[in-house]
């Protein structure tokens, strides 16, 4: 298992994103393109609120946990 690395407010936010993103809330674009855009980000950031993982984060080195 991985390391956590986000924050409990960088979560928190990642979580109310997916909901957004995921919800019928979400926007709404003509291209195809960009609605597959919306609904993987949506996926991966409610994957990452649950987690408590980013992969981007780690490339980078940046560990807000104890935030």
């Amino acid at each position: 298992m991985v390391q956590q690395n986000l924050g409990k407010l960088d979560r928190v936010l990642r979580f109310l994103l997916a909901f957004w993103w995921l919800g019928p809330w979400a926007p709404v674009y003509s291209a195809a393109w960009a609605q597959w855009l919306v609904l993987i980000v949506g996926w991966i950031a409610l994957i990452e609120s649950f987690v408590g993982w980013c992969p981007a984060h780690s490339l980078f080195g940046i560990n807000n946990k104890s935030q």
